[in-house]
């Protein structure tokens, strides 16, 4: 028979169990272990309160665990739309849309990738650059943020303004975008290289809604589990946050030559 002490002392077990359900710290299944061990040890009958209310903590964790097993998978996108080779990949909240860019400088060859990460609202969490032939071998395969905004996991998803870091030194690869791209005022080539992603999204939303995707099979890149770009039309998560990042446009207003303040209006 379970005594007094006994019985304080499994209340307050519980007790703290149940706090941490719906508060944390996470609960580890080796406590429960111990808890249900403790209240053998201690004689308490398995129709007792406590039991119960031991397997409905149990139970909770269970159905938790199984939610968030359940949540989409990343997916992975590629095809053809607007004249470019577009890859999406799709999160539980967020899209990276990523496009290759090439060309020739002092009879060097480069190659880079240029991704725009968009949050659920579709406001941009980072513009990055992925150096895939650098015109300075030692880069090849470096990644460089160009842009990321501050705190962005933290931010209100539908920010209108934000603070942002930027490279003090942008790399000589974005000529390939556009040739003449440093001889642009600085703020608005920050600008010009956020707003690319918002175009992008917007074109690839049109030709979506017009069938005009091209890339139902897929291309022979080695990765045989990228899956059509015209897919996207039934991704519930990646449609949505395109169609909003399509249909705003940011400003940019240097602050010094590390930081900047993103504001976005509508198109």
């Amino acid at each position: 028979m379970a005594t007094k002490e006994h019985k304080k002392q499994a209340r307050g077990l519980i007790e703290g169990l149940e706090s941490r359900v719906h508060l944390g710290p996470p609960i580890h299944a080796a406590e429960i272990t111990s808890v249900r061990q403790f209240l053998h040890r201690s004689d308490f009958s398995p129709a007792s309160d406590y039991f119960s209310r031991l397997s409905q903590i149990q139970f909770r964790l269970q159905s938790r665990a199984q939610q968030v097993g359940a949540a989409p998978a990343k997916r992975n996108y590629g095809g053809e739309a607007g004249g470019y080779w577009m890859q999406l990949q799709s999160a539980y909240d967020h899209v990276i849309l990523s496009i290759c860019y090439e060309g020739d400088f002092n009879l060097q060859h480069g190659r880079v990738k240029i991704s725009h990460r968009f949050n659920v609202e579709g406001r941009i969490d980072f513009v990055e650059l992925k150096f895939l032939r650098s015109l300075n071998p030692a880069l090849n395969g470096a990644i460089r943020k160009l842009l990321i905004v501050k705190e962005y996991g933290v931010l209100r998803k539908d920010w209108l303004e934000a603070e942002a870091f930027i490279l003090e030194v942008f790399p000589r690869e974005l000529i390939f975008l556009y040739p003449d791209i440093f001889r642009c005022e600085r703020s608005q080539m920050v600008a010009w290289l956020v707003n690319i992603g918002h175009r992008l999204a917007h074109d690839l939303v049109d030709h979506l809604q017009a069938g005009t995707v091209n890339g139902h099979i897929p291309r022979s890149d080695g990765n045989s589990n990228q899956l059509c770009l015209a897919a996207v039309r039934t991704d519930e998560v990646a449609l949505p946050i395109l169609e909003n990042a399509a249909q705003i446009e940011s400003v940019v207003e240097l602050t010094d030559p590390k930081n900047v303040v993103v504001r976005y209006t509508a198109r």
